[in-house]
């Protein structure tokens, strides 16, 4: 069941990235294919930085920092995605879309899973 849970996840982070394309003025997705390996680099990016920097400094953290490092993580996915194009304002605003629509549709992050699954 994790699995699918994990396939569910980045479903549902393709389609709000397809949704920020749409309504963010300088982030372009090209398609579904292109924002589901988006989300999936966006997710290896964050939990890269989560193992050097610590869970406060990720993208999933609260605060200031979490915002801009989830601006540069988005910022440097285009690089590896193709089919995405973004300014830094792009991401910017990107980001900060995401955090309004997570507001409403949260996903939990690896590590709030990893702390569930160690207090079941």
């Amino acid at each position: 069941m994790q699995f699918l849970g994990h396939v569910v996840r980045f479903i549902v982070a393709a389609l709000v990235l397809m949704v920020v394309g749409w309504i963010v003025p300088q982030f372009s997705v090209g398609g579904f294919g292109s924002a589901l390996l988006l989300s999936l680099v966006i997710a290896l990016i964050g939990w890269a930085i989560e193992g050097i920097f610590g869970k406060k400094v990720t993208p999933f953290g609260r605060g200031i920092v979490g915002f801009l490092v989830s601006a540069l993580v988005i910022y440097i996915a285009q690089f590896v995605v193709g089919g995405v194009s973004v300014s830094v304002l792009g991401a910017i605003l990107a980001a900060l879309v995401i955090g309004i629509i997570d507001l409403f549709i949260p996903v939990s992050t690896p590590f709030e899973a990893g702390k569930s699954r160690n207090n079941d």
